[in-house]
């Protein structure tokens, strides 16, 4: 059979020319998928070290690890923010601010070990099923996903293009929940079960909220597109709030009050007074015997 070489590669030749917007050609390199992927596997590495580790992990070796590690992330992380600020319109040499992005980046991890401390905690007394905190740590999609979010967030308040968003999507694509890099999250964040969760860009989290699969924190129609860019587009859930499966809260000027619990299956577009239960009403369910064959 002919597979008709030259006509498919002028084919597609002719359409780099006339289909702009798409391509990215005689321009520099873009941030690295792969890249970011590994950099993402790596940052687990340091912020759980010995629980994403193929062997066990002494005290003795954890300085010299942990100093190697750094060096390489570092190293590699400083490239792909070189390549990311190119995105912001100049092509001058970034070199010295990119490593300062990454250096600041790299003094915050600890603090991000801190808050992922408290989000362990959170899952570990908010699920009778956890065995402890190996298995949270492990097997729960939802640490991962906030993990990275919280390591996304730190670029993305330094301004750094794509590269944050590259990376909660690399966790999204793994564990099936999509957190914004730009959402506010406070301490003792939990998410049980996962799937299917979305939080926005604009979204703001108090401390001690649970989440359940399926629950969607979302913005308005977003008809007037890129006019909202940097406007308060998605809600806010404040202190102790619970917001069950499937939930779906909408809009930047909706508050859910501090200790409310919001059901399963809501479409919400008003705040909510703190202490409320904000549930479905009641619902006929008929029940008959099945015809036999």
């Amino acid at each position: 059979m002919d597979c008709r070489q030259n006509e498919i590669v002028s084919s597609l030749m002719a359409s780099y020319h006339e289909v702009g917007g798409i391509n990215h050609v005689d321009c520099g390199n873009l941030p690295s998928k792969r890249a970011i992927a590994v950099l993402c596997e790596d940052l687990l590495h340091l912020l759980f070290p010995g629980f994403f580790s193929d062997e066990a992990v002494t005290s003795q070796e954890l300085e010299l690890m942990t100093n190697e590690l750094v060096s390489s992330i570092r190293e590699r992380l400083n490239v792909e923010v070189r390549r990311s600020l190119r995105l912001n319109g100049s092509h001058e040499n970034r070199d010295a601010e990119a490593a300062d992005i990454v250096c600041s980046f790299l003094m915050r991890l600890a603090e991000v070990r801190a808050l992922l401390k408290m989000d362990v905690e959170a899952a570990y007394a908010g699920d009778p099923a956890a065995r402890g905190f190996e298995e949270i740590i492990l097997a729960y999609p939802g640490l991962e996903a906030i993990a990275i979010q919280r390591t996304a967030h730190v670029l993305y308040q330094k301004n750094v293009p794509v590269i944050p968003r590259m990376m909660t999507e690399w966790a999204h694509s793994r564990t099936g929940i999509d957190i914004h890099p730009g959402a506010e999250i406070g301490t003792h964040f939990f998410i049980d079960h996962g799937t299917g969760v979305v939080i926005g860009e604009t979204a703001t989290l108090g401390n001690h909220v649970k989440l359940y699969q399926g629950v969607g924190l979302v913005a308005r129609s977003l008809a007037a597109g890129q006019a909202l860019r940097g406007k308060k587009r998605h809600p806010t859930l404040e202190d102790h709030v619970t917001v069950y499966a499937n939930a779906t809260i909408v809009g930047g000027d909706t508050i859910i009050g501090e200790r409310s619990t919001i059901g399963a299956n809501v479409f919400i577009l008003e705040s909510v007074a703190p202490d409320m239960l904000y549930a479905l009403g009641d619902q006929e369910h008929k029940v008959q015997v099945k015809k036999k064959k």
